[in-house]
């Protein structure tokens, strides 16, 4: 039976454990081990209604270093949704490829892909959320810290799909979450709703930046306004001036705190030059993470460990 990973919950507790073992192997083979190819003779289809530089270098790259070859199709060659019905796209791209990748606006377009392809079906972001993401950032907050004990990871900005992924791992692992948002940029509240109702991490939406980094073990940031809302930008920079993470905010904390960002970085709005070139940044080992990780979640979902 086919597996895809299309939010972080599609995977258990022990599951992820796994992934992020896995992924420190991965990421050690990788470097050591040029006859490593689990993924030698197969093709991953990457489909892009979102451009990206990091999802597909890091796809593509990491699928290239384990044998296997990647195919980019990008808006022009799937208009998604509008020229072809995804339905068809998802069976057609199975008969050529052993994987799809995607990287898409509507969340239903990947529950619709994942439903009728017969492969394998990676979530490489949606409007709703990005798993691969924030698996990345865990393993990388491990690597760092030795261990995911007494977390408290805090979110500043928008309440956008990474926020949703964070929700989702709160479900699955525990530790304190915290998101501080302008009011009216909230997460979305069924998502909010499950993880509480989980009852596993301690879960808080503020609006008090300074309140919330208060002794926290990682700060973590995003673009204020994310490919889609660009239009949106100069009205939101409006509303998120006090979310910026700076020297004083980070300061704030009372700790040795982790500064993390999905990038790309808007140096100057959301963070500062000086955070994101501080000791505390790992955001370009957060950034490599993402090509181990998605490796490893795809070895996981497939048994070609």
């Amino acid at each position: 039976m086919k597996r895809d990973f299309l939010h972080i919950t599609d995977l258990t507790t022990d599951e992820i454990h796994h992934v992020l073992d896995l992924s420190a192997e991965v990421k050690t083979r990788i470097r050591t081990d040029k006859d490593y190819q689990p993924f030698k003779g197969q093709s991953l289809a990457m489909i892009f209604a979102k451009p990206s530089a990091r999802t597909r270098l890091s796809f593509e790259t990491g699928f290239f270093l384990l044998g296997g070859h990647a195919i980019y199709l990008g808006p022009s060659d799937i208009d998604i949704g509008k020229r072809e019905a995804v339905k068809d796209i998802a069976r057609v791209v199975s008969r050529y490829n052993h994987m799809i990748m995607a990287r898409l606006f509507a969340h239903d377009h990947i529950i619709e892909m994942a439903t009728y392809a017969d492969k394998p079906v990676i979530n490489g972001l949606t409007d709703y959320n990005h798993p691969c993401q924030v698996m990345a950032d865990i393993f990388t907050i491990q690597e760092h810290r030795g261990n995911l004990k007494d977390l408290k990871i805090v979110y500043l900005g928008d309440g956008n799909n990474v926020v949703n992924s964070w929700l989702r791992l709160a479900m699955r692992l525990p530790f304190h979450f915290v998101c501080a948002c302008p009011e009216n940029y909230e997460p979305d509240a069924e998502t909010v709703r499950a993880a509480v109702s989980e009852g596993l991490s301690e879960i808080e939406i503020m609006h008090d930046p300074k309140t919330a980094v208060k002794d926290a073990d990682v700060v973590y940031t995003d673009v204020w306004a994310s490919m889609g809302q660009k239009h949106e930008a100069k009205e939101r920079e409006k509303h998120f001036q006090e979310y910026q993470v700076n020297d004083a905010l980070m300061a704030s904390t009372g700790r040795q705190t982790l500064f993390l960002h999905c990038l790309p970085a808007e140096r100057g709005r959301e963070v500062t030059d000086s955070v994101m070139e501080s000791p505390a940044s790992v955001v370009f080992d957060e950034a490599e993470n993402r090509m181990h990780v998605q490796n490893a979640i795809m070895l996981a979902i497939t048994g070609r460990i």
